[in-house]
């Protein structure tokens, strides 16, 4: 009886290793393949610009530029290009730092109603005055342990993506919600809507729902994802939930202590 009882032991414990080592290999060649997909992204990304740059610096060399009207045509591109890598690189280069293990937040306490109604006043004044604002923000006062120049980015990536699709006499709404140890913060759009079938792979790195328009406004496709990394460094879940041609709504959710509100309050 012993020994068939050891038989069985050795048998599953070789069946037990035998899994493991199959979900090792299995991890290990799915994180290569989103590795490789990311090379191939950035460096697709990258190559776009790089040579429209190319074709319109060559024409202005063979003389374009003495042309009055069409020179100041094909340097505005190569401008628009420039800030295009630009934008690239220094949102690969966050995302780099936060793929880091040495990656840290500089975290205090913070208003979030406050710090909140600041970043819309910030873009109120900068925005088409054919979109229209609206705050649906509580009186009460939600302390929140956060990096502030983190949250800001986020707010300001989940933002201006909803005015880039907002529509002309469209309204963005702003809104803070409790539950249950979490604040809720959300920004509604008006814009065409995302479909089902996609909308959970907004947060993706570099995907975008429509590429050419994205490109047009120039969307690196980096800015959701960013904002995905940093709501999840904060202990917090971030998604969206849209309605065709009716808008979207992005969410993401911030842990908040009541007993460090009280000392606050």
């Amino acid at each position: 009886m012993r020994g068939n009882f050891s038989v069985i032991q050795k048998e599953t414990g070789f069946v037990n290793g035998l899994i493991t080592v199959l979900h090792d290999i299995t991890e290990q060649e799915k994180i290569e393949s989103e590795r490789r997909e990311f090379v191939a992204n950035v460096s697709h990304e990258l190559r776009t610009p790089l040579t429209t740059m190319r074709s319109y610096l060559e024409a202005l060399a063979e003389g374009a530029w003495k042309d009055e009207e069409i020179a100041p045509s094909f340097l505005s591109v190569t401008q628009n290009e420039t800030e295009r890598m630009i934008r690239l690189v220094n949102d690969l280069l966050q995302l780099s730092k936060m793929d880091s293990k040495d990656y840290r937040l500089k975290t205090g306490w913070v208003n979030f109603n406050k710090f909140y109604d600041h970043i819309i006043d910030r873009f109120e004044m900068t925005k088409n005055d054919d979109i229209t604002f609206k705050r649906d923000l509580p009186k009460e006062a939600y302390f929140v342990d956060i990096d502030e120049d983190k949250i800001t980015q986020v707010l300001y990536n989940v933002i201006s993506n909803s005015l880039k699709y907002s529509p002309e006499g469209g309204q963005v709404t702003f809104r803070v919600r409790p539950s249950d140890g979490f604040i809720i913060v959300s920004i509604t759009d008006q814009g065409v809507g995302i479909p089902k079938n996609v909308i959970d792979k907004i947060f993706d790195r570099f995907y975008r729902v429509d590429k050419a328009r994205a490109r047009n406004l120039g969307g690196t496709g980096l800015g959701l994802a960013i904002a995905k990394e940093m709501v999840v460094a904060h202990g917090g879940k971030i998604w969206a939930e849209s309605v065709d041609g009716k808008g979207t709504t992005v969410f993401f959710t911030l842990p908040y202590e009541q007993e460090e509100e009280d000392d606050w309050s």
